[in-house]
């Protein structure tokens, strides 16, 4: 379900472009308008987009989450007004622009926005992960960065990957998780959306330590939202309670990515099977 328009979705398979100065002008046509669309919808959207990643991860809405994926939601009457909210704001002014971008963009443009600022997360992964002691990561992160910032052109193409180095994203809230810091009740916050305690407060920490303007940070909640715009709509819209669903799928989400897709043992009965034959193989 992921929308394949104003940027491809990050987990999208597209073909790098094949002609650098092809995309070099395509870029300067489409950047500048893209960036600035961008500024505005990641000032609404921000931590919303984690609501609809959770459809993506396999098993994340099959009992990974741990106890913060309970009813810890003291806040839960303002939650639901805030909530509220943001859905309409969404269907009134930044599904509209979205889609406009995402009419006309050219798929090469949107690809390579998305490389961009996916890139642009290497910094806060490699040192994310080094808090949590997980020095594969942080020296994976950090090769990726140097090669698409290098051969990749600014991040432009994703080289990275193509010569074998897979992207794990990890944040300061996987890193205070990992360091037991619980989730906290969860808050729902005007225009930027579901989060919880440990999150925002990672959040806030990434925002005041990185060297980007607010535009550029901004822009790239944007290119994320449009990446999963689709996902968002459709949980929302065929949900029976709207913030329930976006509750749960924020906090599973947030758990899987805490344990890095371990799902925790289920402790189910083992069912031993009747060695008995059955009626239909008794013989007569």
């Amino acid at each position: 379900m992921i929308n394949q328009g104003w940027v491809m979705g990050l987990m999208a398979s597209r073909q790098p472009v094949s002609a650098v100065m092809r995309l070099k002008s395509g870029l300067e046509v489409a950047l500048p308008g893209a960036l600035l669309t961008g500024f505005f919808i990641g000032l609404l959207m921000g931590p919303a987009v984690s609501t609809a990643i959770a459809d993506e991860a396999p098993g994340a809405t099959s009992g990974v989450a741990n106890a913060s994926t309970g009813n810890d939601d003291p806040l839960e009457g303002v939650n639901r007004f805030t909530a509220g909210f943001n859905r309409a704001l969404r269907d009134a002014v930044i599904d509209p622009l979205v889609d406009g971008y995402q009419y006309v963009t050219p798929d090469p443009v949107q690809q390579s926005i998305t490389n961009i600022f996916s890139n642009l997360t290497e910094p806060v992964t490699a040192v994310s992960s080094l808090l949590q002691g997980d020095t594969d990561n942080a020296g994976a992160a950090t090769n990726r960065f140097i090669v698409n910032t290098t051969i990749g052109l600014g991040g432009i193409n994703d080289r990275a990957t193509e010569i074998g180095i897979e992207q794990r994203r990890e944040d300061l809230g996987q890193a205070m998780a990992k360091g037991g810091v619980a989730s906290g009740p969860h808050l729902v916050l005007p225009i930027l959306g579901p989060t919880n305690f440990r999150d925002v407060t990672g959040d806030l920490l990434t925002g005041l330590a990185s060297p980007l303007p607010l535009a550029m940070q901004a822009a790239g909640n944007g290119v994320r939202y449009s990446n999963y715009q689709d996902d968002i709509q459709s949980l929302s819209q065929n949900a029976v309670d709207p913030y329930s669903a976006e509750r749960a799928a924020y906090e599973q989400h947030r758990d899987y990515a805490v344990s890095n897709g371990v799902l925790p043992d289920s402790n189910f009965p083992t069912l031993v099977e009747d060695q008995r034959p059955s009626v239909a193989t008794t013989p007569r």
